[in-house]
């Protein structure tokens, strides 16, 4: 895209920022001075000695180069008047096209938000593509962009295998590394249930395209200041973890190093020795300027991870040109001969000289390709504009958080028909019988029994975390399932959220059923963007084309325990489109959790399903020995009607003649509730208690109808005053223009001390009858 406006001597123009100016009239002034070879060459024939690239495949890469530089340079352009809303360009950047040549298409890529090349050339791979008018929908928010439809410029295409990515430095990098688990673990995507009896099965119009083959390897790539991001030495870590326990892993993390973290120059040296230090990773490295080189390190580490299937990274050195983005002025914080110095390494300047003293390509052929490809990126430009934007809320939102409940339901009862058939698998390891036949379950037993039917109805359904194979979970909730299913099936992680949850965000992209575990609700915090910015953004930033279904398993909620004692979840309830389940007791728990499990199965959901520590091993509810909190465990066949659809509360009627009060509440609040009523109905004062079950997304039409009902509502809310569920319940009556009274006990803004002292600050019974009370003397 050449620009009007050629007064300025190119030197002056260098003396504070790169334009795109500039840029054009130095590919113009070098190859002007360019002189063609006197014969010209096999362009089959590599384009030095000791190069792979041969001619052809450096004239495809450079076609590749020049749409993604002119893609750069519209976006300036359409930002010149407020048509474009992304400038943030891979200018300088260009030599990663030489990392898709050396890759298979088939093969999947999460790439850094300037491998717009390495998007490009894939792109050429694949017919029916078209990586101009990708990009420039992207750039205009365009609701024809073929991955995100608009919602947010991303290198994104199912057809290319290239999964959307946000801009968080890192954060895509754990599930890289689960991916790369889940393609040698599985070998193929998306394990389905057995059909069931009407032949149907739940999971039929999952998209093929998401299939990886068992020969794949994963490519990530990154920028070099994200290799100081605590969640790139998670991943990194987690690599060379599972390299040295032997474990396969076919992965290609690609650092593209500019340098330059914004305005962060890195310390020279820092980012190789970084990486080099690495356990486990092998590590590669050229200059990603020159595409030969590239090209040629590319392919030996990309047959290395195909070959081995072992983690390795590839370090190139690149150049940043015109800037981080369009509003950022390098001259504060960079010297015009810093700056100089990176436009005299342009890797399209490198490359046309390359090709011209390789002898495939005259200067005149290669200028005018470079002026025929801007013309025509303008072209398609100018068409994009006028295509429509999104226009709607209910439209933005559609693909957040698809919710099937017939089909989910579906799910449940072919699961169940595989279970019925299953009888000797079923009670393998259980000493003979059946968890229906076992009697009453506490919480934690009816937990185990459940996942032991996801693993044998399910074979993708893997359970991990940190000792929940060999101990059977802190808690022991998972106990004896590894002796059962094996190793592969259970197994022990490393000690770390971040990299836990990750793995199983890429576990559930390569097809498996992940359900990993979180020990203590107070350690989830330090990885919670891997559930808000990476899990519950894939559907959102891909219309649906890539998923990543995930049950994840947290302990949580008051307990009087030593440590991780937390009830802090506004964090997790302010995610768009996750649901978040909490059981009270036994038989509320297998329903909801085969709920989540078919959820996450058939609509791809992302589920967080947090267990009461406090109510794990609980048998009793009223007087120590009436067994009355145990729960019997439903057969298969009882599974369909037992089913609890997401966003559906209990409602426990009041005892005796009055209905007084409705008391809305969940977790340790219902066993807690259920007592005062029980108190309260000795003077008379009915109270009927609604479990939430669910408090994302809250049972709002139960709360309403349930709070109609006496026209008095007390929410208990274990969780904070600030920032607790009982905001979320007080609000939804508040929008549904209910007029009868309400009041809040909820927990003390405080974190949870230790030993008796949590009482002070916890929801207790007493406060409960207190405020009933209080309701009634209005």
């Amino acid at each position: 895209m050449r620009q009007a406006g050629r007064g300025t001597p190119f030197s002056e123009m260098l003396s504070r920022v790169t334009t795109p100016q500039d840029l054009d009239e130095r590919f113009h002034a070098e190859l002007a001075q360019l002189r063609p070879t006197e014969s010209p060459a096999d362009p089959d024939e590599p384009v030095r000695e000791g190069s792979g690239l041969t001619g052809t495949l450096a004239r495809e890469l450079f076609q590749a180069q020049l749409v993604s530089r002119h893609l750069d340079l519209a976006a300036r352009w359409l930002r010149s008047f407020d048509e474009g809303f992304h400038t943030i360009g891979s200018a300088g950047h260009e030599g990663n096209a030489a990392v898709a040549a050396a890759v298979s298409p088939a093969d999947p890529a999460l790439l850094h938000h300037r491998s717009g090349a390495f998007y490009c050339a894939r792109a050429a791979q694949v017919p029916g593509t078209d990586p101009m008018r990708d990009v420039l929908r992207g750039l205009v928010a365009s609701a024809n962009e073929p991955i995100a439809g608009g919602r947010q410029k991303v290198f994104g295409n199912a057809d290319l295998r290239i999964i959307p990515t946000t801009t968080t430095a890192a954060a895509h990098l754990p599930r890289a590394v689960g991916l790369a688990y889940a393609i040698e673990a599985n070998g193929h995507a998306h394990v389905r249930p057995e059909k069931s009896a009407d032949g149907a099965t739940p999971a039929d119009d999952i998209d093929q395209r998401g299939r990886y083959a068992p020969e794949a390897i994963v490519v990530c790539s990154f920028g070099d200041a994200a290799v100081n991001h605590a969640t790139a030495t998670a991943a990194f870590n987690t690599a060379g973890w599972f390299d040295h326990r032997g474990e396969k892993l076919p992965l290609l993390f690609v650092c593209e190093d500019n340098g330059l973290g914004v305005s962060v120059a890195s310390p020279e040296g820092w980012v190789p020795a970084m990486l080099r230090s690495r356990i486990g990773l092998t590590y590669f490295e050229a200059d990603g300027c020159d595409l030969a080189a590239a090209y040629d390190a590319a392919a030996e580490a990309a047959a290395f991870v195909r070959t081995e299937r072992r983690p390795a990274v590839l370090r190139l050195t690149t150049v940043r040109l015109m800037g981080h983005d369009g509003a950022d002025d390098e001259s504060v914080y960079r010297t015009p001969a810093q700056i100089a110095a990176d436009v005299g390494r342009d890797p399209l300047v490198a490359t046309a000289k390359m090709l011209v003293d390789a002898g495939v390509a005259t200067p005149t052929e290669l200028v005018a390709q470079y002026d025929e490809v801007g013309w025509e990126v303008r072209r398609v430009a100018e068409e994009v504009l006028a295509e429509p934007k999104l226009a709607s809320a209910a439209e933005i939102t559609a693909p957040l958080a698809p919710r099937r409940p017939v089909r989910v339901a579906r799910a449940i009862g072919a699961a169940a028909q595989v279970l019925e058939g299953a009888g000797e698998d079923r009670a393998r390891g259980t000493a003979g019988k059946l968890p229906e036949q076992a009697g009453g379950l506490t919480l934690a037993q009816t937990i185990n029994a459940t996942l032991a039917d996801a693993l044998i109805s399910s074979p993708g359904t893997v359970v991990f975390g940190a000792d929940v194979a060999l101990k059977g979970g802190v808690h022991g909730v998972t106990k004896d399932l590894r002796d059962r299913f094996g190793a592969r099936r259970v197994f022990d992680t490393l000690l770390d959220e971040t990299s836990i949850i990750g793995l199983g965000i890429g576990a559930g992209l390569g097809g498996l059923l992940p359900v990993p575990e979180i020990r203590y609700l107070s350690y989830v915090h330090s990885a919670l963007d891997q559930v808000r910015g990476e899990a519950a953004t894939m559907q959102f930033l891909s219309v649906g084309a890539f998923r990543n279904p995930l049950v994840l398993r947290i302990a949580g909620l008051g307990y009087g325990g030593p440590s991780g004692n937390d009830n802090a979840v506004a964090a997790l309830r302010d995610i768009p489109g996750l649901v978040i389940a909490v059981p009270a007791r036994a038989e509320d728990a297998g329903p909801m959790l085969r709920t989540c499990i078919a959820a996450a199965q058939v609509d791809g959901s992302v589920c967080v399903f947090l267990e009461p520590i406090a109510l794990y091993d609980l048998k009793d509810l009223y007087e120590d020995g009436d067994g009355l909190w145990r729960g019997e465990y439903d057969p298969p066949g009882e599974w369909t009607t037992r089913h609890v659809p997401i966003g559906r509360a209990r409602v426990y009627p009041a005892a005796g003649s009055s209905d007084d009060v409705t008391i809305i509440t969940f977790g340790n609040g219902v066993r807690l509730s259920l007592r005062a009523a029980a108190r309260l109905a000795e003077e008379g004062i009915g109270c009927r208690v609604l479990d939430l079950r669910w408090i994302g997304p809250l049972p709002v039409a139960d709360i309403i109808r349930e709070s109609a009902a006496t026209g008095r509502v007390l929410v208990v809310d274990e969780t904070r005053r600030s920032g607790g569920v009982g905001e979320g319940v007080i609000a939804a009556l508040v929008d549904a223009g209910y007029v009868g009274v309400a009041r809040r006990v909820a927990a003390v803004d405080s974190f949870i001390p230790l030993g008796p002292a949590a009482r002070h600050v916890l929801v207790s019974e007493e406060q409960i009858v207190q405020g009933v009370r209080s309701l009634l003397a209005r």
